[in-house]
């Protein structure tokens, strides 16, 4: 591997190796070997100064090993992409290319709900408002308000950019609750669908029918379904046999089926009426 002198007046870095003459080579050289060889050398050399910058992003929830890698990538792409005749220096190019790249890491894969790039956008500059508010004003808890006439946002603006700064991550239905003792998570203060909104319809379509059935039917529909008593025992309440009883059910039941389903038929077919333009 080839060495490179440092240069102290083209990189701000002491440490930033001199290779304006192999990027000029490089450009020169065909594709093959040779080519391949100095790229890897070329990648080597600048590799520290991709390192540093993968460490400005730390303890932003991804490990420090992935976001060296993510800044490699940027680095070869750098490599790739950097034209020696422009006459800018590579670290001008390669710093913005890798930043670049482990900005887009942070956006296309650490969201855990989707959010557009505009609200990922506001919610940056919103949290980038808040640590400078904090840290000049001494404000503990910037409003809305404070936000907006800081950065020239909107109020509507800073809402969407709070909102999103809660939707980077999302916690687990099975995580334990905050001071719970007995493992109670967050799935467990869900709520339910009632099982009695599924009959609601039916109790509806069907009170018509209801009225004008006679009162002793009326009567034991009551006594049956509502009190939940049996058959038996509203038979010898109302002084006629479980049989009589059965069947009258049965034959309100099948009436008050059909008079609900013949009501609804003619709300299905009837058609939309629209406003007159």
């Amino acid at each position: 591997m080839r060495t490179y002198a440092p240069a102290t007046a083209k990189h701000p870095h002491d440490d930033a190796p001199d290779t304006a003459a192999a990027f000029t080579r490089l450009a020169a050289l065909p594709p093959g070997p040779e080519r391949h060889a100095l790229r890897q050398e070329l990648v080597r050399a600048w590799l520290p100064m991709a390192e540093r910058l993968a460490g400005r992003f730390r303890n932003r929830g991804e490990a420090l090993d992935d976001l060296r890698q993510v800044a490699a990538l940027g680095l070869v792409k750098a490599v790739d992409r950097y034209d020696p005749e422009r006459g800018a220096a590579f670290e001008s190019f390669a710093v913005p290319t890798i930043t670049g790249e482990l900005k887009r890491h942070f956006r296309d894969h650490m969201w855990t709900l989707h959010v557009p790039r505009r609200v990922q956008d506001l919610r940056g500059r919103v949290r980038a408002a808040r640590q400078e508010l904090m840290q000049t004003a001494g404000t503990r808890n910037p409003s809305t308000a404070d936000i907006a006439a800081h950065t020239g946002m909107t109020e509507d603006e800073v809402k969407a950019g709070l909102e999103a700064l809660d939707s980077f991550s999302a916690l687990s239905l099975d995580a334990e609750l905050p001071g719970a003792e007995d493992g109670y998570t967050l799935s467990d203060s869900l709520g339910a669908p009632d099982p009695a909104l599924d009959v609601v319809v039916d109790r509806e379509s069907v009170k018509p029918g209801l009225r004008r059935l006679p009162p002793r039917e009326q009567q034991i529909l009551y006594m049956r379904f509502f009190r939940d008593m049996t058959q038996s025992r509203i038979a010898e309440d109302l002084g006629i046999s479980q049989m009589h009883v059965s069947r009258l059910i049965s034959r309100c039941c099948t009436r008050l089926r059909d008079q609900a389903l013949r009501e609804q038929a003619p709300a299905a077919r009837r058609p939309v009426e629209r406003d007159a333009a």
